[in-house]
């Protein structure tokens, strides 16, 4: 995408926030700060942040360069949506609904979940799982809803499995992990491979803010019953701002401490899917460069800008990652200088999975156990450690009905199964302000 400083030069699409219809839209710079700018003949003009600050800059951030092709060739994108001809990326992660019902009421949650919706049976998810694998898409997350209030759910593990499911990932927000550790024996038995684990910060009062009430105690139950059964567990912090975005360095450091127990951070900037009838004020958002700035200023340097590099297996703009291995005394990055486009080529989304499992995974080895004498100049010694105590820092910024961009949509690799059809994530999840 070309940025543009005169907001009349349209230069992607997006959707009217209101009624959905897709518009021409525009990014547009103003000082050090970028928006979003669209207009609709029936509800208004919009405009939204979706970039602060040059540290990054975003013209040299990632290297996407948009299709070239006549307007009249573009797909009818989103509301054609399952994946078209027009869709630029493979998939790389399935998410499968389980439940719609959930034991949390979060006001930031794309779910919108509720208590009387009817679970699919074990024999339906069988038959998805089978008809994913059948199509080479055999990593998945089981979401919803909150997956863990189903009994059944060490069932439906075994049923990916039995599947074909080489990955099988728990979306949770950890609730029932830190009460029930038979529960999570029995999930680690039937084959789960990793959790995928809400965590918003190590002060109550966030809880209090973002869920509704005090969680903290039962996330560190969660984890410490995870890690009792080698199941490792990447924290997901929804960043909001005012509430926990002081508080990045913090969990950073915290996940940091549970190696290897917790394999790394995955940073969520807040999002805001349906029922919020005006639009959500910009101060009320957080960008990728100020999520990446706080990473730096907030552990003093110790991951700097400099270790994270753009998604490579979506749109730059969607979202960042870094590779690490915790030695006894540091933190060493791995990242890969070499570009971002690890999931352009035919079997690279193969790749990208491959090395999700290896880095998400929790393995026994002697030098999980005692490593502090180790000499890490010695290869199988160094090797052998980054593959126990791999550990990766991760952000996805989801677009809403305010901030969706159409370039950005159609290199999405998450992709949500439903009712036969892969679709993008941010197009299954899209709501209207009036939700």
């Amino acid at each position: 995408m070309t940025v543009s400083s005169h907001k009349e030069s349209a230069n992607t699409s997006s959707v009217c926030p209101v009624c959905l219809k897709r518009l021409p839209a525009a990014v547009v710079r103003r000082g050090l700060t970028y928006f979003l700018e669209k207009e609709c003949s029936d509800h208004g003009r919009f405009s939204t942040v979706v970039w602060r600050g040059e540290n990054p800059r975003l013209e040299d951030w990632g290297n996407y360069m948009p299709p070239d092709e006549p307007a009249e060739e573009q797909p009818d994108c989103p509301s054609g949506c399952g994946l078209c001809a027009g869709h630029l990326q493979k998939t790389c992660c399935v998410v499968v609904e389980v439940t719609q019902r959930c034991d949390l009421k979060c006001g930031y949650c794309f779910a919108q979940s509720g208590d009387g919706s009817t679970d699919p049976s074990v024999a339906q998810l069988s038959a998805s799982f089978r008809a994913l694998v059948e199509n080479g898409n055999t990593f998945v997350q089981l979401s919803g809803g909150e997956p863990t209030v189903r009994n059944d759910l060490p069932e439906i593990v075994a049923a990916a499995r039995d599947a074909g499911c080489e990955n099988i990932q728990l979306n949770s927000n950890g609730v029932r992990l830190g009460k029930d550790r038979g529960f999570v024996k029995a999930l680690a038995e039937a084959g789960l491979s990793f959790v995928f684990m809400q965590f918003d910060g190590l002060d109550d009062r966030i809880y209090e803010s973002l869920r509704g009430r005090p969680l903290k105690a039962e996330k560190l139950a969660a984890i410490d019953a995870c890690a009792a059964e080698l199941l490792g567990v990447t924290l997901v912090p929804t960043i909001v701002p005012g509430v926990n975005d002081q508080h990045i360095g913090a969990i950073l450091d915290f996940a940091l401490s549970k190696s290897p127990a917790v394999r790394g951070v995955h940073f969520q900037p807040v999002s805001y899917f349906g029922r919020y009838p005006q639009p959500p004020r910009d101060s009320k958002r957080v960008t990728l460069p100020e999520v990446l700035s706080a990473i730096e200023e907030q552990t003093s340097g110790k991951i700097r800008i400099a270790d994270l590099v753009p998604s490579g297996c979506d749109h730059p703009r969607c979202g960042f990652h870094g590779d690490f291995v915790i030695l006894p005394d540091s933190i060493l990055p791995l990242t890969s200088k070499t570009g971002s486009s690890c999931c352009q080529a035919e079997d690279s989304h193969l790749k990208n999975r491959n090395f999700v499992a290896r880095r998400w995974k929790r393995t026994t080895t002697a030098c999980e156990e005692s490593c502090c004498g180790e000499d890490y100049t010695e290869m199988d010694t160094f090797l052998a450690r980054i593959k126990s105590h791999g550990f990766t820092i991760t952000a996805m910024a989801f677009q809403d009905a305010y901030t969706l961009d159409i370039e950005r949509l159609r290199r999405c690799s998450l992709h949500v199964f439903d009712n036969g059809n892969l679709i993008p994530f941010c197009a299954r999840y899209l709501t209207p302000s009036q939700g």
